[in-house]
């Protein structure tokens, strides 16, 4: 495609966001920065020149604001939360609402709002950055996976709305990817990396921004639907029977 004019990257200040933000700077495309007003956003600010948007993804409403009267060329619908990790009964409801809060129902309303003009300017490339979860669910990550499993099926969707136009749309569904994304759940980044990616090497956020980056640069007739991300040493698939019943939670 041309070179992008303008760019949004959403959960910009940390992990795959970051890297994405850094990757697009690195070319020169304006990006505008989207996450929590906090020190990691100006810090990713300060160090690419990225515009930062300080706002809470929950809030529709400040959201519609910070991007009215924008237009973009590409936009990373990245932002993603991972609160707890255990059976679906001890979720709190604060933490499913978060999850689908920001997981799912924040990229939604993003795409509302850029969406027109890229309609009307029959231009434009939509990232959304799924989960290897959203195919293959995994123990103690219900919600999580819901949500990513319904960007997927939203992403498929608006791909056969905007048939026939000239905007892409693409799904990223990283597998084992070592960003801070576990930390909440286990402590801290030390307890989140002994019990996660300790004895290979995990897939890194700029080996993703790279996929973005060549995934935007393609013809702009070929448009990369869907890609799963995943450690050469990560595999999915086949079954196990559980031979007892699970104790209450």
């Amino acid at each position: 495609m041309a070179i992008a004019t303008s760019a949004l990257v959403t959960g910009a200040s940390r992990g795959i966001g970051r890297a994405v933000v850094q990757a697009l700077r690195s070319r020169s495309i304006p990006v505008h920065a989207l996450a929590l007003d906090d020190e990691d956003l100006r810090s990713v600010a300060a160090e690419t020149g990225a515009i930062p948007i300080g706002v809470d993804m929950r809030d529709v409403d400040a959201l519609e604001a910070a991007l009215a009267g924008q237009e973009f060329d590409v936009v990373v619908n990245n932002a993603g939360v991972l609160p707890q990790l255990q059976p679906f009964s001890g979720n709190s409801t604060a933490a499913i609402d978060l999850l689908l809060d920001v997981n799912l129902r924040a990229a939604l309303h993003v795409t509302r709002r850029v969406l027109p003009s890229m309609i009307s300017n029959d231009r434009g490339h939509l990232f959304y950055v799924g989960s290897i979860a959203g195919r293959h669910s995994s123990p103690n990550t219900a919600v999580y996976a819901a949500t990513k499993a319904g960007i997927h099926a939203f992403a498929e969707g608006l791909r056969l709305d905007l048939l026939g136009s000239a905007i892409r749309v693409t799904v990223l569904m990283p597998g084992r990817v070592e960003t801070g994304l576990y930390d909440g759940a286990f402590g801290d980044h030390n307890a989140a990396r002994a019990a996660l990616y300790d004895g290979f090497e995990a897939v890194q956020p700029e080996d993703v921004a790279a996929v973005v980056m060549a995934a935007m640069e393609l013809p702009g007739y070929v448009d990369l639907t869907a890609i799963e991300i995943l450690p050469t040493k990560q595999a999915f698939g086949g079954n196990a029977i559980a031979r007892t019943r699970p104790t209450a939670a």
